[in-house]
């Protein structure tokens, strides 16, 4: 969990830095890479909620 974690946080990193890298340059490519990006941190961070839910659900209660 901690590396899903951290994965998270360098992809939502790398995404703000290409969006502010779109902004200073201007160049497209920079912006396409940070919407790749958020699409990326999105699906990264609905399996990280998953699996927290499925840990919720299949853990027993003590």
């Amino acid at each position: 969990m901690l590396i899903l974690r951290l994965l998270v946080v360098l992809v939502a990193i790398g995404g703000v830095a290409s969006y502010f890298a779109y902004l200073f340059t201007g160049r497209a490519g920079y912006l396409r890479l940070a919407k790749n990006l958020a699409r990326f941190t999105l699906v990264a961070v609905l399996v990280f909620l998953g699996l927290l839910l499925l840990e919720r659900v299949l853990m027993p209660v003590f």
